[in-house]
């Protein structure tokens, strides 16, 4: 565009050096602006839609994270309702059942932090009779071996199983805490099945069913089977090979 026709199009220049002067103003901003992309506007719309697609998943993924947080706070309330109702019920229990065990004394559950059941520990407290109150791990190891028993039938009795396999959790136990076991596997055997690895007497007498393992031959093992019920009245007993394995 010339003078004369800016002119005659846009009125008449007042100031022709103010003009200059702002017209190298301009130049000098047009120059810091770089060379011309004359691709701007096609990278522009392409640059465009993927930032509307992130945006889109990122808002996906917000979505998403707050449901899981969501979610995750429902089950850690159920958890602590349903863990705080199964830990009252096995704490009962096990004031029962310890006394039974031992003949006498008390035993407790003690959560370690009752105000976080999500973390929180549980510590045995037990006190047989003739001793004092004090953690399990200060206990005898038969002591132990029957306070987690205790426990044991405690859960069972809480939350019923099908079957349970004990391997000589007695076996550091004396002959009347043996027998008191073995008439607890008795009380339970119409709700439980236990299969019970031992070598202790009143627990066998407790079984209704012994099976034993035995090499007559080198490399030949055998599985022998007795059921009390078949026990004759002078005290024989028929034994009923049942399996018999080549090593």
């Amino acid at each position: 565009m010339t003078f004369e026709g800016a002119r005659a199009n846009y009125g008449v220049v007042a100031d022709s050096e103010a003009a200059k002067q702002e017209i190298q103003a301009l130049k000098r901003e047009i120059e810091r602006l770089g060379p011309v992309n004359l691709n701007a506007i096609e990278q522009h719309a392409q640059v465009a839609e993927r930032y509307d697609f992130l945006t889109s998943q990122r808002d996906d993924l917000l979505q998403a994270k707050d449901q899981l947080f969501t979610t995750m706070n429902e089950m850690d309330e159920e958890v602590k309702i349903r863990f705080e109702e199964i830990f009252e019920a096995i704490r009962g229990k096990f004031k029962e059942v310890f006394p039974n065990m031992f003949g006498g004394g008390r035993a407790e559950l003690v959560l370690t932090d009752p105000t976080d059941l999500l973390n929180t520990g549980i510590e045995i407290e037990a006190q047989p009779p003739g001793k004092k109150l004090q953690n399990l791990s200060l206990l005898s190891g038969g002591e132990r071996a029957l306070t987690a028993i205790a426990l044991l039938f405690s859960i069972i009795q809480v939350r019923p199983v099908p079957f349970c396999v004990l391997d000589e959790v007695e076996a550091a136990l004396d002959e009347a805490n043996v027998t008191r076991f073995g008439q607890y596997l008795s009380r339970f055997q119409n709700d439980t099945q236990f299969i019970v690895v031992t070598h202790r007497k009143g627990t066998m007498e407790a079984a209704n069913v012994l099976y034993g393992v035995t090499m007559q031959e080198s490399g030949v093992s055998k599985i022998v089977s007795v059921r009390l019920e078949d026990v004759k009245e002078g005290g024989s007993i028929v034994a009923t090979e049942a399996k018999e394995e080549q090593e």
